[in-house]
């Protein structure tokens, strides 16, 4: 007899079924091998001690300062360790007890996750000079290879960009702005570009979206996540595809000592007031992006893709772009031409903890270290 560890990242459902478990087995046997760690803030602390015991009677166990017996401090923050399993359990024991447990109940059954191993490469076309990465940079015929060149190494979205949003970057006139994706997108049109790939715009401003959204596109990528309701009506109109991205600031100062409690719980909390807000207008296909880089200390860019399994709760497509961004500089001093490595490690992280489009400028090497990614994840 032999025996041998298994990763914690094996993929159980091949697993099992390459063992021949019933399919009823596979059901049980899956809820209680993933274990969830959720942080828990601002916990009143009778419900800590009462959330302990429940914990503790079903196998699960909740982390407390070891102050919290005594009830000395009126909150407390802690970490419960459950799996699927007991995460379902204690969420249904917690639905009758004081202390806001309750409210506590319904979180706990949104944050049984289901793991996502699909992908899409979103591919980066940009049509100004001051977008950080040279290489993204196209204008006329040679835009047009670009994006044909893109759809045939496997993007299935191509996000077309008029105005740089790279920290210490100023805006420009909406006029402006269209001069700059007019001409792109009406050779995308011209040459039905649209009947081979979904085509998103990176912008902000209604002009330029409804002249793309009425020329085929069919994403609004809006890094301000619908600050404008002109914006939101139209993108209802359209019936688009939305991308909410979490900014704190604005482009031209994001980056001057952002400061967060919990950047984690804060995103939270802004996607929970945005996706109301896109839903109050009739938009239903929403896309969630934590923004990374935007208004984020290496620190917090860290803990979001660590966490970002987490905003799998809201029920929605999960979109990650940290293409050779500066976070890559700041772990390892590189200039951006030499930041694909760096980029195919956060992207792949990424991808493993919930994000299923994958913002990219080298979709060639996005497509195969994904397809890597997925495989690792789904063959025994």
């Amino acid at each position: 007899m032999n025996c041998y560890k298994l990763s914690s990242h094996t993929p159980l459902e091949a697993l099992l079924k390459k063992l021949d478990v019933t399919p009823e087995g596979c059901a049980i046997l899956k809820q209680k091998a993933h274990l969830n760690l959720i942080y828990i803030k601002d916990l009143k602390t009778p419900a800590a001690n009462i959330l302990k015991q429940d914990a503790l009677s079903i196998g699960a166990d909740l982390a407390v300062p070891k102050e919290t017996i005594t009830c000395k401090v009126p909150m407390v923050d802690a970490l419960l360790i459950a799996n699927d399993k007991q995460l379902k359990e204690l969420s249904i024991k917690e639905r009758v007890q004081p202390f806001g447990l309750k409210a506590l109940a319904k979180e706990l059954e949104e944050l049984r996750f289901t793991c996502k191993h699909d992908f899409s490469v979103m591919g980066i076309l940009n049509t100004n000079e001051d977008s950080f990465f040279q290489g993204s940079r196209f204008s006329g015929k040679a835009a047009l290879r670009h994006i044909e060149r893109m759809i045939e190494e496997g993007a299935s979205i191509i996000d077309v960009g008029g105005v740089s949003s790279r920290p210490g970057s100023v805006g420009v006139s909406e006029e402006e702005e269209l001069s700059r994706i007019a001409p792109i997108v009406d050779l995308i049109a011209q040459h039905h570009l649209t009947c081979k790939a979904k085509f998103s715009l990176d912008s902000y401003s209604p002009l330029c979206l409804e002249y793309a959204l009425s020329r085929g596109f069919q994403i609004v990528n809006d890094i301000t996540a619908l600050a404008n309701d002109d914006v939101a009506r139209m993108a209802a109109t359209h019936q688009a595809s939305v991308v909410l991205m979490h900014m704190k600031g604005e482009p031209s100062s994001m980056q001057e000592s952002p400061k967060y409690e919990n950047v984690v719980l804060e995103v939270d909390a802004f996607f929970e007031e945005r996706i109301e807000k896109a839903k109050r207008f009739g938009i239903e296909k929403i896309i969630l992006d934590v923004g990374i880089g935007f208004g984020k200390t290496l620190e917090q860019n860290v803990q979001l893709l660590q966490h970002h399994e987490h905003f799998l709760r809201f029920g929605y497509p999960l979109l990650v772009g940290a293409s050779r961004k500066s976070m890559i500089d700041k772990i390892i001093a590189t200039p951006i031409e030499k930041r694909l490595a760096g980029t195919l490690a956060l992207h792949v992280k990424a991808y493993e903890h919930g994000a299923s489009i994958i913002r990219a400028h080298d979709v060639y090497e996005h497509v195969q270290a994904l397809s890597v990614a997925r495989a690792l994840q789904t063959i025994v």
